[in-house]
C-alpha cells in the first residue's frame, strides 16, 4: 500500500534538513503490536510496518530515518554498532524537531532497546535520567533468578539439523560468532547448559 501523506511529507522534509537524497518509502500496515522498521541504504530504501499507534508510527520512521542519515554505523571488533551515541543523537534531535515530547520519545524507545535510556541521559535528553533511574530500580527490586545445571558441561559436537548447526550431546543452536569459534578451535570446545530453578 502506498504510504500516508504524513510519512511522504516526513521524509522529504528530514532529508531535505540532513541535504541527503530520500529513500524509497516502503509502507505496510499490520493489525497488532508495535511498528517496525528497517532501512536498507543498499537498496535505497525504509521499510515500515505500521502498527494501530500513530505516535509509535511517527517514531518508528523517524527512527529509520535516523538510521538512513547517520554517519555509517562503525564496526566494534566483528560486530556493527548500530544504536550507539552517535545514532541516538541523531535519533533523539529528529524526535525532538518533529512533533515528539521527550517522554514519548524515551517510552517508545526503550522499550524496544533498554539502552537508548543510557545513551539519552548521556546526551541530555530531557527526563532521560530520571527514567534511568526507575529502570535501574526496578531492576534492583526484582529477585535474582537462581540457576541449575540441566545438561553438565561437555564438548560441543556439531551436528547438523535442518538448516542449524545445534550440540549434538544438548541439541542447542550453535550461531554466529559461538559458531566460527567452535569450528575453527584447534582444542575442543566445551559448553554448559543452565536452566532457571523452580521456584
Amino acid at each position: 500500500m502506498s504510504a500516508p501523506a504524513w510519512a511522504v511529507d516526513l521524509v522529504a522534509t528530514v532529508c531535505a534538513e540532513a541535504a541527503v537524497a530520500p529513500p524509497r518509502l516502503l509502507w505496510r500496515e499490520r493489525r497488532g503490536g508495535p511498528s517496525t522498521g528497517v532501512a536498507r541504504r543498499s537498496e535505497g530504501t525504509v521499510s515500515v510496518r505500521a502498527g494501530s499507534d500513530p505516535l509509535d508510527q511517527r517514531l518508528t520512521l523517524l527512527h529509520e530515518l535516523a538510521h538512513w542519515i547517520a554517519p555509517v554505523a562503525r564496526r566494534r571488533g566483528r560486530q556493527t554498532v548500530h544504536h550507539g551515541r552517535a545514532f541516538y543523537a541523531v535519533a533523539f534531535e529528529l524526535y525532538r524537531r518533529h512533533g515528539l515530547a521527550g517522554a514519548d520519545a524515551l517510552r517508545l524507545e526503550s522499550a524496544r532497546y533498554r539502552s537508548a535510556l543510557g545513551h539519552a541521559a548521556a546526551l541530555g535528553v530531557p527526563g532521560a535520567a530520571g527514567a534511568l533511574e526507575v529502570h535501574r530500580s526496578r531492576l534492583r527490586a526484582r529477585p535474582r533468578r537462581r540457576w541449575r545445571v540441566l545438561v553438565p558441561e561437555h564438548v560441543i559436537r556439531l551436528e547438523r539439523d535442518g538448516r542449524w548447526s545445534v550440540c549434538g550431546v544438548c541439541q542447542q543452536r550453535v550461531v554466529g560468532p559461538n559458531l566460527r569459534r567452535v569450528r575453527h578451535a584447534r582444542r575442543p570446545v566445551r559448553h554448559v547448559l543452565m536452566t532457571a530453578a523452580s521456584a
